[in-house]
């Protein structure tokens, strides 16, 4: 398996005293979407940012709902180290099933509904939310797919809910008008 091959890789070759600690760290910022909820939560009590606190905060529930809750449980892949002999993952062993990656998802979730309310200063999340995702290869418990489906499934939730939110928001214009 390519994938396993590639995780395998990364084991051997890339992880390193430095960059180990860097890493890890990355991938505890990202346990259950916290720094994202924490961002979006306090982007909700000031009245200039609440509209984007919102988005984000919606995009991390739905797309917690259609990739830990549906489709993990319906692909039901298990976990690389379970599957690739001579992998030694780095940290906490997560439970749940490996695809898609709820890291990614909530991170490119969060990172989207930032770039799409706030433009340009919301798309610094974008770095955020790879180096979160990248970290879970690094970490071993993510095949490079998984990653990749949960920051696609992430980001198409941000931009469904970024898309019903203008439609609710143009909704509430033609009526108070």
């Amino acid at each position: 398996m390519m994938e396993g091959q590639f995780l395998l890789y990364v084991q051997d070759h890339l992880r390193t005293a430095w960059l180990t600690p860097v890493m890890t760290f990355l991938s505890f910022l990202g346990n259950s979407g916290l720094i994202w909820i924490v961002l979006g939560a306090v982007l909700l009590i000031f009245r200039k940012t609440r509209w984007a606190g919102l988005c984000v905060l919606l995009s991390l529930l739905l797309g917690f709902l259609v990739n830990n809750l549906l489709l993990k449980n319906i692909v039901a892949r298990p976990r690389p180290y379970h599957a690739v002999p001579g992998l030694f993952p780095l940290g906490a062993l997560p439970a749940d099933w490996s695809f898609p990656s709820g890291h990614a998802c909530s991170s490119f979730a969060a990172a989207t509904a930032m770039a799409l309310t706030f433009g340009k200063k919301g798309a610094w999340c974008f770095v955020l939310a790879a180096l979160i995702a990248l970290s879970r290869i690094y970490v071993g418990v993510h095949y490079p797919s998984d990653v990749l489906a949960g920051a696609l499934v992430g980001a198409l939730t941000a931009l469904f809910v970024n898309w019903g939110m203008q439609r609710l928001r143009r909704g509430k214009k033609h009526i108070n008008t």
